[in-house]
């Protein structure tokens, strides 16, 4: 079965998480720590038979680890690239899955048409950091696609899912700490209420790199921060709380 779905030029990769694999293409965007943050950390609000959107879903990531991470009715994964689309869907075929993951390739601003209004209990995205600017950047590559907000910018994935999500209905982000203020602001814009922040620092004394924020459509305020999340500790070693999201056993570490 696996020479069938999987490409020469790709390769399977093991997700250590209830035997799920992925394939990914070594000269695309292939996942990262990211990926894996932001499926613990969204899990955590799925319910059980949630309808789930996995929006910007490039290679099937989120949607594989939250299969597994949550009791979700259904995970939609939506991503604008044929090809990486297409990838996706082959993993979720790799993995038995076509009845709990629809893939989907199609542009995110015309997900009312794909999914009708006040659809989804949950939105997960791991969108594209960098803003479009100057600079040369290569329209057709999928890694500068999931890097520059070329095709989507943030306003439009903030905008989007306040229209497809259910009242109360959450959207969970991973972005860089220098845009909070702009997806707070775009947040409260769009009725989507900041819920749930923490910050991902490489370790102790270090400045954060990456955010995780959830906000709730037409939600109450009131916002929980929740506590620093460090990658490594002081030896340079995983954290324990990393190999628990990443499902690392001690014989593994």
């Amino acid at each position: 079965m696996e020479q069938n779905l999987v490409y020469p030029y790709e390769r399977i990769d093991d997700l250590q998480l209830d035997g799920l694999k992925i394939i990914q293409n070594p000269k695309w965007f292939c996942f990262g720590t990211d990926a894996v943050l932001l499926s613990d950390f969204a899990s955590k609000s799925v319910k059980k038979d949630a309808k789930v959107l996995d929006m910007c879903s490039g290679n099937g990531i989120i949607s594989l680890l939250l299969s597994a991470k949550s009791s979700a009715k259904a995970i939609h994964a939506l991503e604008v690239q044929p090809g990486v689309a297409e990838m996706a869907s082959r993993s979720v075929k790799l993995n038995g899955l076509e009845g709990k993951i629809v893939p989907h390739c199609g542009d995110l601003r015309d997900s009312e048409e794909y999914y009708g209004r006040s659809f989804f209990n949950n939105i997960i995205c791991n969108p594209p950091y960098k803003e479009a600017g100057g600079g040369l950047v290569n329209k057709d590559d999928p890694i500068t696609l999931a890097r520059h907000e070329i095709l989507c910018t943030l306003e439009d994935i903030i905008r989007v899912s306040s229209i497809i999500l259910a009242p109360c209905g959450k959207l969970s982000m991973i972005h860089r700490p220098e845009r909070l203020a702009d997806i707070f602001c775009l947040m409260r814009k769009y009725k989507i209420e900041p819920k749930r922040l923490r910050f991902v620092h490489p370790s102790a004394g270090k400045t954060a790199t990456m955010i995780l924020v959830e906000g709730a459509y037409c939600g109450r305020p009131k916002l929980f921060l929740e506590p620093p999340l460090y990658v490594y500790n002081e030896h340079g070693i995983y954290t324990d709380e990393i190999n628990f999201i990443y499902n690392r056993k001690k014989a593994d570490i």
